[in-house]
């Protein structure tokens, strides 16, 4: 199988996006890894593969994640083409439904793929994630609130429910908030000063009129 990859910068560190002619098949932080090592890393599981650069190949899944990290972009619209089990699949479809700055616990997911015990391996499931961001296995927190079970590390995890929540409370503003200066009214100031300004012409005299006046002789 040939598997096409590009690394790109973001503000998470070093990425490392691949796919296969199917669709998206990895996307995971580099953290200090070459690139040799980090392809060296799925030789085990994909021993056949031919590994191969594309910026073109990857350009759609680049862009749409620079979106995302502008705020831009809340949903991805990407084939995705990961390698697991019938298990990993039924969980990361599932993250695949939680919206952009909302969160599931991982007793929600499990209930949610129809094994309300599976908690655990619910979590085992969001650690083996192979598409990191895109499948949002960071959305998925304790059943507490707490931020717990995180590959790519906690202050990772934080930075993207924070992030996503930054610009989600954005959009709300926007949404109620409309256009304001459309319906502003006339300062009162500008109009009294406009009413001033007419008076103060009708009453001055002219000055034709002020130099006649000086240049006549009195009346005898």
């Amino acid at each position: 199988m040939r598997i096409a990859f590009h690394v790109m910068s973001s503000p998470l560190g070093l990425l490392f996006v691949a796919r296969s002619p199917r669709g998206l098949r990895h996307l995971e932080f580099m953290d200090r890894r070459s690139l040799k090592r980090t392809i060296a890393g799925h030789e085990s599981t994909e021993p056949d593969a031919t590994w191969e650069p594309s910026l073109l190949e990857l350009k759609p899944a680049i862009e749409q994640l620079e979106s995302f990290f502008s705020g831009m972009l809340k949903r991805f619209s990407l084939p995705l083409d990961p390698d697991g089990t019938e298990f990993q699949h039924a969980v990361w479809n599932t993250l695949l439904e939680i919206p952009f700055a909302e969160t599931r616990s991982y007793g929600e997911v499990a209930r949610a793929i129809g094994q309300p015990k599976a908690a655990r391996a619910v979590g085992l499931a969001n650690n083996q994630n192979p598409i990191a961001i895109i499948v949002p296995c960071h959305r998925v927190i304790g059943a507490g609130g707490s931020l717990v079970g995180y590959g790519g590390g906690m202050h990772r995890k934080k930075w993207l429910l924070d992030h996503e929540a930054r610009f989600a409370d954005l959009d709300a503003r926007e949404a109620t908030t409309g256009p304001r200066l459309a319906q502003v009214a006339p300062k009162p100031y500008a109009r009294a000063t406009a009413g001033v300004a007419r008076k103060s012409a009708v009453a001055a005299p002219k000055p034709a009129a002020a130099a006649r006046g000086r240049g006549r002789k009195p009346a005898r």
